[in-house]
């Protein structure tokens, strides 16, 4: 199984004769627009392909993907019914679900759980390694800005999410968790948390955009709490599980 970093929060898994995307933004090429591992490699991967997407905001989601059905006609789309309620996609251009529902077939099992922005987060089996993408699931309190009424809230909803998801999934294989340092002081205390009360094998940060070096700064948190650490350092980077 190899997990390729595409931008953001955008991540492809390829694993025997099945092809995942997950919150595709842009494709991997810093220069040429729907250029890069997507468009030149995945698109044309024989086997099953699925293009799933937790949220509507713009970073998540882009419509582009619905275009790649004239190309791979057999895609499917398993989206956050959030994105249908924005009209960003209508009822006909997907298979939609919402916490805690879920969509297994012959090859995969996605389960949505909560977020504490937009839409949803996925919890996927697949070929015996669990996965979880978090979308916009985080320990959003901006503690520098917010009020300690706002920050206690949002603290208090996050850590309900993570209840709920380490009931059902107490350990997890990988895990791609946002590490955005634009929070300020407290940027990881999310997914401090988060590698704290979920055994996590494998972390990947996510959602730092062009900051990799910010990304990268939960290293050691996440090794301190028995995680291998996944450096990313540029656009399109594989690792193989």
């Amino acid at each position: 199984m190899k997990l390729t970093y595409i931008y953001h929060s955008g991540f492809a898994i390829e694993a025997d004769g099945i092809t995942v995307i997950i919150d595709y933004y842009k494709d991997s090429s810093e220069t040429i627009p729907n250029r890069g591992v997507v468009h030149d490699e995945l698109l044309s991967r024989p086997g099953k392909f699925y293009v799933l997407s937790t949220h509507f905001h713009p970073d998540h989601f882009n419509r582009d993907i619905l275009s790649w059905k004239e190309q791979r006609p057999d895609i499917n789309y398993i989206f956050s019914k959030d994105i249908m309620q924005h009209k960003r996609a209508s009822k006909e251009e997907a298979l939609y679900i919402n916490k805690p529902e879920v969509y297994q077939d012959d090859a995969i099992r996605i389960q949505a759980f909560g977020s504490t922005d937009s839409g949803i987060s996925f919890l996927i089996d697949l070929q015996g390694t669990k996965l979880f993408h978090a979308g916009d699931l985080n320990n959003w309190h901006w503690s520098e800005e917010s009020t300690e009424e706002e920050a206690r809230k949002a603290e208090g909803d996050f850590l309900a999410e993570l209840k709920l998801l380490q009931q059902a999934a107490p350990a997890i294989d990988l895990v791609m968790f946002p590490v955005d340092s634009r929070l300020g002081k407290d940027y990881d205390r999310g997914a401090r948390q988060f590698v704290e009360q979920i055994k996590t094998s494998i972390f990947v940060p996510m959602h730092f955009g062009e900051d990799y070096a910010g990304g990268n700064a939960f290293r050691n948190t996440a090794q301190a709490n028995g995680c291998n650490f996944i450096a990313i350092t540029h656009r399109g980077e594989s690792l193989t599980l």
